[in-house]
């Protein structure tokens, strides 16, 4: 390897060992391996300011910020405390039954939503509603993370490595509903009844409270109906526009941020309190890891990952995707898949160039992204949040329980995507 590629993959590489130490937040550790990739780069003639800008994937971050923008907007309305507060009453307190429906509410909100603001929103809920029951919350917060983590993966904006790949493969809305959502759907199910065996014992136990559940008034945690059925509204629409992007020739960038664009004129939010909750370190940090992506480029590694790739790909496609799915699964279960993703989109893009059919490795690289990241506690994001609320409770959830835990949950989720996606092969 040459001078440059040495260096940049050392600040690549150390960036993410201090990411993971989490011994600085990730958004400054990440802006400053992108400042010092262009700085090394300027001095050593590979890498420049220009370059990093055009390596910054701009579709990727309007999408994230229109989500956020409408989330922002809806979460003070306390509708999602609102459909909680519903599923409580409808287990009648009983645990297995809360289990499976808070499970289902944040299913359905994370395939339409971002699996960390997703968590975010229903795991604060659980806690409140586990206390007032009297059960554990535990296995709750564990299960909303993982499932969330596992069905993410079923569209285009359920997870951020969805919306990196889609960028970069142009695959749409309707792509990812035809082929991930069937391979996800029987992975959240298998994920499910797993989750259901694994926490048996503490489900089992008996609620110390269970009237107090059936007297919670959901209408009562419905601050602003009307924001709240106004937003919903805008983002049925935006949704609605995501399946027919593709047709009317615009980006998925441009339908959020139109979507948030009328919501904005529509409920004339306080602008202050509404950029408060958008999560502007989520998007400073995918910025920087494009910045330092772009630099790896620039110096010439990840055409040596392409080669040494190539070499690997005399054996069948099927078995080579199969691989990358369990490859891709075992990165993100120790690295964040965030970057993990980002480092391999020019990657399949390179083998893309060489002559290799790369769309099955697309579908390969998002469910191993998705899937792996619930394998330990900083695989994804959404498992770092529930564990620090967890620290609240009387259980807080550590590494070896979570390992006792998620670890079966991705294995189990990685084998059911690999036997359908060796099946469904062809329709890739």
């Amino acid at each position: 390897m040459t001078l440059p590629a040495i260096l940049a993959t050392v600040i690549f590489f150390g960036s993410l060992i201090i990411i993971f130490s989490e011994k600085l937040h990730r958004s400054i550790t990440a802006i400053a391996g992108g400042a010092l990739m262009v700085i090394v780069g300027r001095v050593l003639h590979f890498y420049s300011e220009e370059a990093a800008l055009d390596a910054i994937d701009f579709n990727t971050l309007g999408l994230l910020l229109g989500m956020m923008m409408l989330v922002a907007m809806l979460e003070p309305t306390g509708f999602f405390q609102y459909l909680a507060v519903l599923a409580a009453r409808a287990s009648r307190g009983k645990p297995v039954r809360l289990f499976v429906l808070l499970g289902i509410i944040t299913t359905i909100l994370s395939m339409f939503l971002d699996n960390v603001t997703t968590v975010v929103i229903i795991a604060p809920v659980t806690l409140l509603i586990c206390e007032i029951i009297g059960i554990s919350a535990l296995p709750f917060l564990m299960s909303e993370a993982l499932l969330s983590n596992t069905v993410g993966v079923a569209t285009l904006i359920g997870d951020p490595p969805n919306v990196l790949i889609g960028s970069a493969a142009g695959f749409s809305f309707t792509d990812f509903l035809i082929h991930s959502l069937p391979i996800v759907l029987l992975s959240w199910v298998g994920a499910l009844f797993l989750l259901l065996h694994l926490f048996k014992k503490e489900l089992s136990k008996r609620p110390r409270s269970v009237k107090a559940v059936m007297r919670l008034n959901p209408a009562e945690t419905l601050n602003e109906p009307l924001v709240a059925r106004r937003i919903l509204i805008v983002l049925a629409g935006a949704i609605l526009f995501f399946f027919v992007h593709h047709a009317l020739h615009v980006s998925p960038s441009l339908v959020a941020l139109s979507a948030a664009a009328v919501a904005l004129v529509w409920v004339r939010p306080n602008l202050d309190e509404l950029f408060k909750r958008i999560e502007w370190s989520v998007l400073i940090f995918f910025a920087s890891l494009f910045v330092m992506v772009g630099g790896l480029e620039s110096a010439g590694v990840l055409e040596s990952v392409v080669g040494l790739l190539e070499r690997a790909s005399s054996v069948p496609p099927l078995v080579f995707g199969v691989g990358l799915i369990w490859i891709v699964a075992a990165l993100s279960a120790v690295v964040d898949n965030v970057p993990i993703t980002i480092a391999l989109i020019p990657v399949i893009r390179g083998l893309g160039a060489s002559g290799m059919e790369v769309d099955p490795l697309w579908w390969a690289l998002a469910f191993g992204a998705g899937f792996g990241g619930s394998g330990t506690i900083i695989g994804a994001t959404a498992n770092i949040i529930v564990v620090t609320l967890s620290e609240r409770t009387r259980h807080p959830i550590t590494s070896k329980l979570w390992n006792k835990r998620g670890l079966p949950v991705m294995l189990a989720t990685c084998s059911i995507a690999s036997i359908l996606y060796a099946i469904l092969y062809s329709t890739f």
